[in-house]
């Protein structure tokens, strides 16, 4: 074997080693994410999420063969900082630190094996893996609770519009024939974060200009919202002609789809408009 293919061999094995002690290391907590993501609604889309970030990565496989690959020491300074975040984590049975402990990892890993130019490439992508990682139940709750209860106050004051008597405590719905509880997994905080992995993906990979990009990942939030209102507002007033049986069982989980295509369908809506040239963009007589 020449030297030049011993130069390029070179980080393999530093790369094998540090894989093999990876995935030992984070295999519990790989295996407690795939068992979340099966039995948690709220982050389902969590088995995407890897695919679409080896996508990310896989798009700008041009720029980084034509990166300088040089490793950084400061890689191991982030590998420490995340190994420590992951014991600390699993001595205070933190769930969510360990998971996002990898990422810092494998930050580390990427700047110490392939230096600062390639990790600026790739930045991205590794930092889009914690939106699989499901967020601590007190924080979710503190953020669920005031969005159910906007939630359910905008759909009140709207249905009360559209000429129905009902009555609003919190987020207890009180129609004349029935009682509708909006419950957080109403919130539209589902929605949301399905959504936001979503639009994240489409702004990374959409041809388009930053502010653009910033502004169709933003979009998600008030999409959420804006279903989540318009799905309450249908079950209140089925449920006024229908009685409460079509905020159950499989009406309220067509409708939680019907609301999530919904916004799908919004979000491409947005990304459509952001695509379309501005006039700046298509009059040659405008100075550039």
């Amino acid at each position: 074997m020449n030297v030049q293919k011993a130069m390029n061999l070179g980080p393999i094995v530093p790369l094998a080693a540090l894989s093999v002690s990876f995935l030992v290391l984070y295999y519990p907590v790989l295996a407690k994410l795939i068992q979340d993501w099966g039995v948690d609604d709220n982050y389902s889309h969590g088995y995407f999420i890897p695919f679409i970030a080896a996508y990310m990565v896989w798009q700008r496989k041009e720029d980084l063969a034509a990166a300088n690959k040089k490793g950084s020491p400061w890689g191991l300074v982030l590998v420490f900082l995340g190994l420590a975040q992951f014991v600390l984590a699993w001595a205070g049975s933190e769930y969510f630190l360990q998971g996002t402990s990898m990422v810092v990892v494998l930050f580390g890993v990427v700047l110490f094996l392939w230096g600062p130019t390639l990790t600026k490439i790739v930045w991205v992508p590794v930092a889009y893996l914690a939106l699989m990682v499901p967020l601590p139940a007190i924080l979710w709750n503190k953020i669920a609770f005031p969005m159910k209860l906007f939630a359910s106050k905008v759909a009140a004051d709207v249905i009360q519009a559209m000429g129905y008597t009902v009555l609003r405590e919190g987020n207890i719905l009180t129609l004349p024939n029935t009682v509708l509880e909006v419950a957080d997994a109403c919130s539209g905080l589902r929605s949301l974060t399905s959504l936001l992995a979503l639009s994240a993906a489409m702004a990374y990979l959409a041809p388009m200009a930053a502010w653009k990009k910033w502004l169709l990942f933003l979009s998600a939030a008030p999409i959420a919202v804006v279903c989540n209102v318009l799905r309450l507002i249908g079950t209140a007033v089925l449920a006024r002609h229908y009685g409460a049986g079509v905020a159950e069982g499989f009406l309220h989980t067509f409708s939680g789809w019907l609301v999530f295509l919904l916004g799908l369908a919004m979000l491409g809506g947005v990304y459509a408009l952001l695509r379309r040239p501005m006039p700046r963009e298509t009059n040659p007589s405008v100075p550039q």
